[in-house]
């Protein structure tokens, strides 16, 4: 004898389905999520190079949780955005690409807003060091190419409320 409960069709659950392809949806949409809500603080930051002033949309990397972290994880991150690492007091500062897919430009600034020096197009996944070259109070980490795009070059002024004048 077989019993038929109205669950037994082998017609598939069109709300297992729509449930399904929202979570998908969803878990698309945080992964590449450049600066995800509910991070760290966010604020706007310029620098003046020869070619003008450039504003950013900057993340706030001052934990030290935040800062391991920094933009590991993210598959993409948009022109004139970014992770600000602030090391308060200035110290010798080595980075890395550990973890993350996207290739940075590393602007490594001192306590008084300049720039001490850039690494440009970071090689992604790397575990190899990069160096600030000296005492740094912050990085600045933005997509790769913006240096050159913007013609930014050690010696140029970083505005923020972090930095003395």
């Amino acid at each position: 004898m077989r019993v038929m409960t109205k669950h037994c069709s082998r017609r598939p659950d069109l709300n297992r389905i729509r449930g399904f392809a929202f979570a998908v949806a969803l878990a698309a949409a945080w992964l590449m999520a450049p600066l995800p809500a509910g991070s760290a603080e966010q604020q706007t930051l310029e620098i003046v190079s020869k070619s003008g002033v450039h504003v950013f949309t900057v993340e706030l990397a001052v934990t030290d949780e935040e800062r391991q972290k920094g933009l590991m994880f993210r598959r993409s991150l948009p022109e004139s955005t970014g992770m600000l690492f602030d090391f308060k007091p200035d110290q010798d500062v080595s980075m890395w690409m550990r973890n993350t897919y996207v290739s940075l430009d590393m602007i490594f600034i001192r306590a008084d807003g300049r720039i001490q020096r850039i690494a440009e197009n970071t090689e992604t996944e790397s575990d190899r060091i990069i160096p600030s070259g000296g005492p740094v109070r912050a990085v600045l980490e933005v997509v790769a190419g913006t240096a050159k795009k913007f013609g930014i070059a050690a010696g140029d002024r970083v505005a923020s409320p972090i930095f003395r004048k």
